[in-house]
Protein backbone atom coordinates (compact mmCIF):
# COMPACT_ATOMS: atom_id res chain seq x y z
CA UNK A 1 0.00 0.00 0.00
CA UNK A 2 1.21 3.31 -0.89
CA UNK A 3 -0.71 6.36 0.71
CA UNK A 4 -0.38 10.53 1.26
CA UNK A 5 -1.72 11.73 4.79
CA UNK A 6 -2.45 15.15 4.21
CA UNK A 7 -3.01 17.45 7.67
CA UNK A 8 -2.97 21.05 8.65
CA UNK A 9 -0.67 20.82 11.63
CA UNK A 10 1.81 18.05 12.19
CA UNK A 11 3.49 17.21 15.80
CA UNK A 12 7.09 16.50 15.71
CA UNK A 13 8.17 15.30 19.08
CA UNK A 14 11.74 14.83 18.39
CA UNK A 15 11.67 18.86 17.88
CA UNK A 16 9.28 19.92 20.04
CA UNK A 17 7.19 22.08 17.64
CA UNK A 18 3.80 21.74 15.86
CA UNK A 19 4.30 21.70 11.71
CA UNK A 20 1.76 23.04 9.59
CA UNK A 21 0.67 21.56 6.12
CA UNK A 22 2.18 18.34 6.18
CA UNK A 23 1.81 15.84 3.74
CA UNK A 24 2.77 11.81 5.18
CA UNK A 25 3.83 9.08 3.06
CA UNK A 26 3.28 5.71 4.35
CA UNK A 27 4.73 2.83 2.23
CA UNK A 28 3.28 -0.45 3.09
CA UNK A 29 3.40 -0.07 6.98
CA UNK A 30 6.10 2.58 7.75
CA UNK A 31 6.49 5.84 6.93
CA UNK A 32 8.71 6.98 3.81
CA UNK A 33 8.67 10.86 4.06
CA UNK A 34 7.67 13.82 5.82
CA UNK A 35 7.18 16.61 3.58
CA UNK A 36 5.35 20.45 3.17
CA UNK A 37 2.42 19.71 1.64
CA UNK A 38 2.85 21.89 -1.47
CA UNK A 39 5.27 19.15 -2.66
CA UNK A 40 4.34 16.85 -5.04
CA UNK A 41 3.28 13.49 -4.10
CA UNK A 42 4.97 10.34 -5.91
CA UNK A 43 3.26 9.13 -8.72
CA UNK A 44 0.73 6.11 -8.21
CA UNK A 45 -0.05 7.01 -4.35
CA UNK A 46 -3.35 7.69 -3.18
CA UNK A 47 -3.99 11.01 -0.98
CA UNK A 48 -5.93 11.42 1.76
CA UNK A 49 -6.86 14.55 3.10
CA UNK A 50 -7.74 14.74 6.75
CA UNK A 51 -7.98 18.44 6.71
CA UNK A 52 -8.24 20.46 9.30
CA UNK A 53 -6.60 18.20 11.96
CA UNK A 54 -3.41 18.01 13.88
CA UNK A 55 -1.36 14.67 13.36
CA UNK A 56 0.20 12.96 16.04
CA UNK A 57 2.33 10.03 16.45
CA UNK A 58 0.17 7.41 17.88
CA UNK A 59 0.16 7.18 22.10
CA UNK A 60 1.78 5.01 24.19
CA UNK A 61 0.98 3.56 27.69
CA UNK A 62 3.54 2.47 29.68
CA UNK A 63 1.28 1.04 32.40
CA UNK A 64 -1.84 -0.82 31.37
CA UNK A 65 -3.87 -4.16 32.10
CA UNK A 66 -5.51 -5.66 29.12
CA UNK A 67 -6.46 -8.76 31.13
CA UNK A 68 -8.64 -9.11 34.00
CA UNK A 69 -12.41 -7.41 34.97
CA UNK A 70 -11.85 -3.42 34.31
CA UNK A 71 -12.57 -1.07 36.88
CA UNK A 72 -13.58 -3.25 39.41
CA UNK A 73 -11.89 -2.89 43.21
CA UNK A 74 -13.24 -6.50 44.09
CA UNK A 75 -10.20 -8.62 43.01
CA UNK A 76 -11.49 -11.66 43.88
CA UNK A 77 -14.22 -11.19 41.01
CA UNK A 78 -11.19 -12.52 39.06
CA UNK A 79 -11.72 -16.19 40.77
CA UNK A 80 -14.90 -16.33 38.92
CA UNK A 81 -13.52 -15.86 35.14
CA UNK A 82 -11.81 -18.89 33.74
CA UNK A 83 -9.08 -18.26 31.37
CA UNK A 84 -10.91 -18.13 27.89
CA UNK A 85 -13.29 -15.95 29.68
CA UNK A 86 -10.47 -13.10 30.37
CA UNK A 87 -9.14 -14.02 27.05
CA UNK A 88 -12.03 -13.03 25.20
CA UNK A 89 -12.66 -9.90 27.21
CA UNK A 90 -9.11 -8.63 26.64
CA UNK A 91 -10.29 -8.40 22.81
CA UNK A 92 -12.79 -5.61 23.25
CA UNK A 93 -9.99 -4.20 25.92
CA UNK A 94 -7.22 -3.83 23.37
CA UNK A 95 -10.36 -3.03 20.69
CA UNK A 96 -10.61 0.15 23.13
CA UNK A 97 -7.36 0.91 23.84
CA UNK A 98 -6.60 1.34 20.32
CA UNK A 99 -9.49 3.38 19.16
CA UNK A 100 -8.52 5.54 21.88
CA UNK A 101 -5.18 6.31 19.77
CA UNK A 102 -3.03 4.22 22.22
CA UNK A 103 -1.19 2.19 18.94
CA UNK A 104 0.94 0.95 21.45
CA UNK A 105 1.17 -0.45 25.36
CA UNK A 106 3.28 -1.79 27.71
CA UNK A 107 0.94 -4.64 29.86
CA UNK A 108 2.36 -4.80 33.24
CA UNK A 109 0.86 -7.87 34.58
CA UNK A 110 -2.38 -9.73 35.04
CA UNK A 111 -3.32 -11.68 38.27
CA UNK A 112 -3.87 -15.15 35.91
CA UNK A 113 -0.30 -15.46 34.37
CA UNK A 114 0.38 -15.36 30.67
CA UNK A 115 -3.34 -14.37 29.24
CA UNK A 116 -1.50 -11.11 28.32
CA UNK A 117 0.96 -13.39 26.27
CA UNK A 118 -1.46 -14.73 24.65
CA UNK A 119 -3.25 -11.49 23.36
CA UNK A 120 -0.01 -10.45 22.52
CA UNK A 121 0.36 -12.68 20.15
CA UNK A 122 -3.43 -12.42 18.92
CA UNK A 123 -2.78 -9.02 18.14
CA UNK A 124 0.70 -9.75 16.27
CA UNK A 125 -1.18 -12.62 14.14
CA UNK A 126 -3.48 -10.26 13.32
CA UNK A 127 -6.65 -11.85 14.10
CA UNK A 128 -7.79 -9.36 16.44
CA UNK A 129 -7.52 -5.83 16.42
CA UNK A 130 -5.42 -4.32 19.29
CA UNK A 131 -1.95 -1.92 20.12
CA UNK A 132 1.61 -3.48 20.11
CA UNK A 133 1.89 -4.60 23.20
CA UNK A 134 4.55 -5.74 25.14
CA UNK A 135 3.76 -8.08 28.41
CA UNK A 136 4.64 -9.18 31.58
CA UNK A 137 3.32 -12.27 31.92
CA UNK A 138 3.07 -12.09 35.55
CA UNK A 139 2.95 -9.92 38.68
CA UNK A 140 6.53 -10.96 40.58
CA UNK A 141 5.70 -10.52 44.15
CA UNK A 142 5.63 -11.65 47.88
CA UNK A 143 3.96 -14.78 48.87
CA UNK A 144 1.35 -11.84 50.34
CA UNK A 145 2.42 -8.96 48.52
CA UNK A 146 0.17 -6.41 46.54
CA UNK A 147 0.66 -9.01 43.28
CA UNK A 148 -1.51 -11.48 45.12
CA UNK A 149 -5.56 -11.79 44.69
CA UNK A 150 -5.37 -11.18 49.04
CA UNK A 151 -7.98 -11.06 51.86
CA UNK A 152 -8.94 -14.63 51.20
CA UNK A 153 -9.10 -16.96 54.35
CA UNK A 154 -6.10 -18.61 55.61
CA UNK A 155 -6.79 -21.87 54.85
CA UNK A 156 -8.07 -20.70 50.87
CA UNK A 157 -4.82 -22.00 48.28
CA UNK A 158 -5.23 -20.11 45.02
CA UNK A 159 -4.94 -21.83 41.69
CA UNK A 160 -0.70 -21.88 39.96
CA UNK A 161 -1.58 -19.63 37.77
CA UNK A 162 -2.57 -17.18 40.26
CA UNK A 163 0.41 -17.00 42.20
CA UNK A 164 3.21 -17.59 39.56
CA UNK A 165 4.90 -14.94 40.53
CA UNK A 166 5.09 -15.53 43.58
CA UNK A 167 8.33 -15.68 45.12
CA UNK A 168 10.33 -15.81 48.84
CA UNK A 169 14.51 -15.65 48.31
CA UNK A 170 16.98 -14.55 45.72
CA UNK A 171 17.15 -18.07 44.12
CA UNK A 172 13.51 -17.88 43.76
CA UNK A 173 13.67 -14.36 42.08
CA UNK A 174 16.32 -15.79 39.75
CA UNK A 175 14.09 -18.95 38.47
CA UNK A 176 11.03 -17.19 38.34
CA UNK A 177 12.06 -14.42 36.28
CA UNK A 178 13.54 -17.17 33.83
CA UNK A 179 10.14 -18.80 34.27
CA UNK A 180 8.67 -15.68 33.15
CA UNK A 181 10.24 -14.77 29.87
CA UNK A 182 10.73 -18.52 28.88
CA UNK A 183 6.80 -18.38 28.99
CA UNK A 184 6.92 -15.35 26.37
CA UNK A 185 6.96 -12.53 28.37
CA UNK A 186 8.62 -9.45 27.09
CA UNK A 187 10.06 -7.77 30.45
CA UNK A 188 9.37 -8.24 34.42
CA UNK A 189 7.21 -6.18 36.28
CA UNK A 190 8.40 -6.04 40.25
CA UNK A 191 5.80 -5.39 42.98
CA UNK A 192 8.33 -3.81 45.18
CA UNK A 193 5.73 -2.10 47.96
CA UNK A 194 2.56 -2.90 48.72
CA UNK A 195 -0.42 -1.36 46.89
CA UNK A 196 -3.18 0.87 47.16
CA UNK A 197 -5.59 -1.56 45.69
CA UNK A 198 -4.50 -4.93 47.24
CA UNK A 199 -6.11 -5.68 50.62
CA UNK A 200 -4.22 -5.81 53.69
CA UNK A 201 -0.70 -4.74 51.90
CA UNK A 202 0.53 -1.09 52.77
CA UNK A 203 1.55 0.74 50.13
CA UNK A 204 4.57 2.57 51.62
CA UNK A 205 5.98 -0.94 52.92
CA UNK A 206 8.72 -2.69 51.21
CA UNK A 207 7.84 -6.14 50.22
CA UNK A 208 10.44 -7.26 48.16
CA UNK A 209 14.85 -6.67 49.01
CA UNK A 210 17.06 -5.34 47.05
CA UNK A 211 18.74 -7.79 46.37
CA UNK A 212 15.91 -10.08 45.28
CA UNK A 213 15.48 -6.94 42.66
CA UNK A 214 18.70 -6.75 41.26
CA UNK A 215 18.59 -10.48 41.08
CA UNK A 216 15.67 -9.49 38.76
CA UNK A 217 17.48 -6.83 36.75
CA UNK A 218 20.38 -9.40 36.19
CA UNK A 219 18.47 -12.28 35.12
CA UNK A 220 16.48 -9.81 32.83
CA UNK A 221 19.39 -8.47 31.08
CA UNK A 222 20.77 -11.85 30.22
CA UNK A 223 17.56 -12.07 28.14
CA UNK A 224 17.43 -8.42 26.65
CA UNK A 225 14.47 -7.64 28.77
CA UNK A 226 13.79 -4.29 30.86
CA UNK A 227 12.32 -4.70 34.38
CA UNK A 228 9.37 -1.90 35.72
CA UNK A 229 8.63 -1.97 39.42
CA UNK A 230 5.71 -1.15 40.97
CA UNK A 231 6.79 1.16 43.99
CA UNK A 232 4.85 3.52 45.95
CA UNK A 233 7.00 3.88 49.55
CA UNK A 234 9.96 5.68 49.28
CA UNK A 235 12.32 2.96 50.53
CA UNK A 236 11.00 0.91 47.78
CA UNK A 237 11.51 2.96 45.07
CA UNK A 238 14.73 3.56 46.35
CA UNK A 239 15.90 0.25 46.87
CA UNK A 240 14.71 -0.41 43.11
CA UNK A 241 16.48 2.39 41.45
CA UNK A 242 19.81 1.06 42.81
CA UNK A 243 18.79 -2.65 41.86
CA UNK A 244 18.45 -1.25 38.13
CA UNK A 245 15.16 -1.35 37.45
CA UNK A 246 14.09 0.32 34.14
CA UNK A 247 11.01 2.60 35.46
CA UNK A 248 9.48 3.06 38.82
CA UNK A 249 5.87 3.09 38.36
CA UNK A 250 3.49 5.07 40.48
CA UNK A 251 6.52 6.66 42.93
CA UNK A 252 3.63 8.01 45.12
CA UNK A 253 6.16 8.65 47.90
CA UNK A 254 9.36 9.75 45.88
CA UNK A 255 11.17 12.31 47.94
CA UNK A 256 14.24 14.18 46.85
CA UNK A 257 16.96 11.75 47.60
CA UNK A 258 14.68 9.34 45.38
CA UNK A 259 14.70 12.15 42.38
CA UNK A 260 18.08 12.40 42.75
CA UNK A 261 19.10 8.16 42.48
CA UNK A 262 16.75 8.67 39.54
CA UNK A 263 18.66 11.46 37.87
CA UNK A 264 22.31 9.39 38.71
CA UNK A 265 20.72 5.92 37.18
CA UNK A 266 18.71 7.58 34.06
CA UNK A 267 15.27 5.85 36.02
CA UNK A 268 12.08 6.71 34.49
CA UNK A 269 8.92 7.51 36.22
CA UNK A 270 5.77 6.21 35.09
CA UNK A 271 3.23 7.91 37.31
CA UNK A 272 -0.83 7.38 36.91
CA UNK A 273 -1.56 10.51 38.24
CA UNK A 274 -5.26 10.82 36.56
CA UNK A 275 -7.19 8.04 37.52
CA UNK A 276 -7.82 8.70 41.24
CA UNK A 277 -10.01 11.13 39.62
CA UNK A 278 -12.36 8.62 38.09
CA UNK A 279 -12.13 6.31 41.44
CA UNK A 280 -13.48 9.44 43.65
CA UNK A 281 -16.10 9.63 40.71
CA UNK A 282 -16.94 6.15 40.78
CA UNK A 283 -15.53 3.98 43.90
CA UNK A 284 -18.92 2.90 44.89
CA UNK A 285 -20.00 1.65 41.56
CA UNK A 286 -16.94 -0.30 40.91
CA UNK A 287 -16.62 -2.08 44.28
CA UNK A 288 -13.62 0.15 45.53
CA UNK A 289 -14.17 -0.16 49.76
CA UNK A 290 -13.54 2.07 52.07
CA UNK A 291 -9.81 0.62 52.61
CA UNK A 292 -8.81 0.99 49.00
CA UNK A 293 -10.77 4.87 49.37
CA UNK A 294 -8.52 5.75 52.04
CA UNK A 295 -5.09 4.52 50.57
CA UNK A 296 -6.08 6.23 47.53
CA UNK A 297 -6.53 9.66 48.78
CA UNK A 298 -3.54 9.53 50.87
CA UNK A 299 -1.35 8.55 47.96
CA UNK A 300 -2.65 10.21 45.49
CA UNK A 301 -1.60 14.14 47.15
CA UNK A 302 1.32 12.61 47.60
CA UNK A 303 2.28 11.52 44.23
CA UNK A 304 1.07 14.10 42.46
CA UNK A 305 3.16 16.61 44.46
CA UNK A 306 6.16 13.76 43.52
CA UNK A 307 5.22 14.23 39.90
CA UNK A 308 5.47 18.26 39.53
CA UNK A 309 8.66 17.76 42.03
CA UNK A 310 10.58 15.00 39.29
CA UNK A 311 9.17 17.47 36.00
CA UNK A 312 11.06 20.33 37.46
CA UNK A 313 13.99 18.41 38.30
CA UNK A 314 14.29 16.95 34.82
CA UNK A 315 13.71 13.41 35.29
CA UNK A 316 12.51 11.07 32.64
CA UNK A 317 9.24 10.59 32.44
CA UNK A 318 6.78 8.25 30.71
CA UNK A 319 2.70 7.86 30.37
CA UNK A 320 1.73 5.10 32.73
CA UNK A 321 -2.06 5.35 33.46
CA UNK A 322 -2.70 2.30 35.01
CA UNK A 323 -5.65 1.29 32.59
CA UNK A 324 -7.97 -1.47 33.76
CA UNK A 325 -8.06 -0.50 37.14
CA UNK A 326 -10.23 2.36 35.34
CA UNK A 327 -12.39 1.58 31.54
CA UNK A 328 -10.29 1.14 28.96
CA UNK A 329 -10.15 3.61 26.36
CA UNK A 330 -10.11 6.73 28.96
CA UNK A 331 -6.12 7.09 29.34
CA UNK A 332 -5.96 10.38 27.12
CA UNK A 333 -7.60 12.27 30.27
CA UNK A 334 -4.26 12.54 32.28
CA UNK A 335 -2.47 14.52 29.65
CA UNK A 336 -4.55 17.25 31.10
CA UNK A 337 -3.59 16.23 34.85
CA UNK A 338 0.27 15.71 33.61
CA UNK A 339 0.03 19.67 32.58
CA UNK A 340 -1.77 20.77 36.03
CA UNK A 341 1.24 19.55 37.99
CA UNK A 342 3.67 21.27 35.64
CA UNK A 343 4.25 19.97 32.01
CA UNK A 344 3.37 22.22 28.64
CA UNK A 345 1.22 20.44 26.33
CA UNK A 346 4.24 19.58 24.15
CA UNK A 347 6.09 17.85 27.09
CA UNK A 348 2.58 15.81 27.86
CA UNK A 349 2.69 14.80 24.29
CA UNK A 350 6.11 13.83 24.19
CA UNK A 351 5.71 11.92 26.91
CA UNK A 352 2.98 9.66 26.04
CA UNK A 353 4.84 9.41 22.60
CA UNK A 354 8.98 9.50 22.08
CA UNK A 355 9.67 9.15 26.28
CA UNK A 356 7.67 5.80 26.15
CA UNK A 357 8.92 4.36 23.65
CA UNK A 358 12.57 5.29 24.85
CA UNK A 359 11.59 3.96 28.28
CA UNK A 360 10.66 0.80 25.88
CA UNK A 361 13.85 0.62 23.83
CA UNK A 362 11.37 0.80 20.55
CA UNK A 363 12.23 4.49 20.15
CA UNK A 364 13.64 2.63 16.57
CA UNK A 365 10.32 1.62 15.45
CA UNK A 366 7.33 3.68 17.27
CA UNK A 367 7.02 7.19 19.07
CA UNK A 368 7.70 10.06 16.53
CA UNK A 369 6.61 10.93 12.65
CA UNK A 370 9.35 9.98 11.39
CA UNK A 371 10.71 7.62 8.11
CA UNK A 372 11.67 4.36 9.05
CA UNK A 373 9.06 4.05 11.78
CA UNK A 374 5.85 2.03 11.68
CA UNK A 375 2.59 4.81 10.31
CA UNK A 376 0.84 4.54 14.05
CA UNK A 377 -0.59 8.07 13.71
CA UNK A 378 -3.67 9.66 15.31
CA UNK A 379 -5.51 12.65 14.45
CA UNK A 380 -7.37 14.96 16.69
CA UNK A 381 -9.55 18.50 16.06
CA UNK A 382 -8.31 21.67 16.58
CA UNK A 383 -5.57 24.22 16.17
CA UNK A 384 -3.40 23.55 18.24
CA UNK A 385 -1.83 21.45 21.00
CA UNK A 386 -5.08 21.43 23.66
CA UNK A 387 -4.37 18.19 24.81
CA UNK A 388 -8.13 18.02 25.88
CA UNK A 389 -8.32 17.18 22.19
CA UNK A 390 -6.99 14.27 23.07
CA UNK A 391 -9.76 12.59 24.69
CA UNK A 392 -11.54 12.76 21.08
CA UNK A 393 -9.35 11.28 18.76
CA UNK A 394 -10.91 11.31 15.65
CA UNK A 395 -8.47 9.19 13.36
CA UNK A 396 -6.10 6.00 13.85
CA UNK A 397 -3.40 4.38 11.82
CA UNK A 398 -1.27 1.56 13.14
CA UNK A 399 1.29 0.35 10.54
CA UNK A 400 -0.03 1.93 7.49
CA UNK A 401 -3.90 0.37 8.40
CA UNK A 402 -6.51 3.04 9.21
CA UNK A 403 -8.04 1.73 11.98
CA UNK A 404 -10.79 4.83 13.00
CA UNK A 405 -11.46 7.67 10.82
CA UNK A 406 -14.57 9.64 11.99
CA UNK A 407 -13.49 12.51 10.02
CA UNK A 408 -15.80 14.43 7.67
CA UNK A 409 -14.78 16.22 4.56
CA UNK A 410 -12.00 19.11 5.42
CA UNK A 411 -11.37 17.47 8.97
Amino acid sequence: MALALRCARLIDVEAGEVLTDRTVLIEDERIGAVQPGAAPVPEGMEVLDLGEVTLSPGLIDLHSHLIGIAACGDAVQELKEDAAQQAFASITHAHDTLRAGFTTVRDLGAYRAFVDVALRNAINAGIVVGPRMAVAGAFVTASTGGGMITGLAHDVELPRAYRFGSVRGVDDMRERVREILHGGADLIKLMATGAVMAAGTIPGAPELTEAQMRAAVEEASHYGAHVAAHAHGVEGIKMAIRAGVRSIEHGCYLDDEGIQLMLDHGTYLSADIWWSDWLRENAEAAEYDAEARAKNDHATDAQRKAFAKAVRAGVKIGFGSDAGCFPHGLQARQLATMCAYGMTPLQAIRTATLSSAECMGWEDRVGSITPGKYADLIAVSGTSTDVSAFTDVRFVMKGGRIVRNDLTAGG
